[in-house]
């Protein structure tokens, strides 16, 4: 079954027959075709007969033969009344979330449609169970992720600054075979760990300072991520019990991945033993995000999340501790929902390593 096939099975069960996809990342998920349209209107409108249709600007660049009828308009054209020639006025008309107000309230005026729903899950669910392809992709940009924290660990020394280590991990990836970076990395010196999204600044690396790298890339279009925190020269007591609270959670969570348990169990898993250890309080996010083509995408690792496991998910298993003013700890891991239970896709250690000093 293609992808575009399981959108359209996961369409009929929302008693849909037909959507419009704004979102590029989608179209290029069910088409192959990578297209980064600014401003302009790009789009798909899927079929229930099949005769589906892209919406093209003529600044727009693609291959032949891609076996979809494509709708070519030009700045000047009211490009949304071409939509509504294709869109049956009879039916629902189904749109993602990323569909902007200025291209669908347009479609909206008139009585050219009976409708329209947030159709968005159609697409979000379908990519979020990774086909073979994907998962393999997936491993990939994992593998890059593991040899570049291994790199950066290699430039850690005394008097380096958090944005000094940053700026050299695009030429890493790319020296590795990655594209870019799926986000901007999280270079993180001493306190500054205690920020889950601290960026990078002049910070100068102290002895005893906690180490933090949040990083992942781009290969094949599909992105890694991975957070694993250090301690250069020593670490104190305090700051080895909270490592090791993270890592038995974080552990934990992994253990407990089997299809069939609900994601929120993941959570509660690793949110129990941090609180029992009297720091719930200072584990203040979710336990994880589901990754693929975006860093992020639809769904997550919650206490709010009671959808369950399912063979093909990838997501983020990342518990925390942050002691503000002091230090933090994450240690994040991508998993692999497999038919027994889970695969992790990064393989960097995740004991407890103290960096020489330098």
């Amino acid at each position: 079954m293609t992808r575009i096939d399981r959108i359209m099975k996961a369409m009929e069960e929302q008693g849909l027959s037909q959507m419009l996809v704004a979102d590029p990342v989608s179209v290029f998920y069910m088409t192959g075709i990578q297209v980064d349209p600014g401003e302009r209107f790009y789009g798909m409108l899927l079929k229930k007969s099949g005769e589906h249709v892209l919406f093209l600007n003529r600044l727009f660049t693609i291959p032949e033969g891609t076996g979809f009828e494509k709708v070519w308009y030009s700045d000047t054209d009211p490009v949304m009344d071409y939509v509504k020639e294709h869109v049956d006025a009879s039916e629902v008309l189904g749109v993602d979330k990323d569909l902007k107000a200025r291209f669908l309230l347009p479609l909206m005026e008139g009585k050219e449609t009976n409708k329209f729903v947030n159709a968005s899950r159609a697409v979000d669910l379908t990519r979020g169970i990774k086909d073979t392809e994907e998962q393999e992709k997936m491993r990939a940009a994992s593998a890059i992720n593991d040899q570049a924290m291994e790199r950066l660990y290699g430039l850690v020394k005394e008097g380096t600054t958090e944005k000094e280590i940053a700026d050299q991990l695009l030429g890493i990836y790319q020296e590795l075979g990655a594209e870019d970076f799926s986000f901007q990395p999280i270079v993180s010196f001493g306190a500054n760990a205690a920020d889950p999204h601290h960026m990078p600044d002049d910070t100068v690396l102290r002895l005893g300072d906690a180490v933090l790298f949040d990083v992942g890339c781009v290969r094949n279009q599909y992105c890694s991520d991975m957070t694993r925190t250090f301690y250069y020269g020593e670490a104190s007591e305090k700051n080895r019990e909270i490592y090791e609270l993270v890592r038995r959670a974080n552990e934990a969570a992994i253990a407990k991945i089997k299809p069939g348990v609900p994601l929120c169990e993941l959570d509660r898993t690793a949110r129990a033993i941090i609180t029992e250890a009297g720091y719930g309080e200072n584990f203040n996010h979710r336990l994880g995000h589901f990754i693929g083509l975006s860093e992020h995408e639809f769904g997550d690792v919650s206490l709010a999340n009671d959808r369950a496991a399912e063979p093909g998910m990838i997501f983020s298993i990342e518990p925390g501790i942050y002691l503000a003013g002091e230090t933090g700890v994450r240690i994040e891991d991508l998993v692999l929902v497999t038919e027994e239970g889970a695969e992790v896709l990064n393989l960097y250690p995740k004991t407890l390593k103290i960096i020489d000093e330098k």
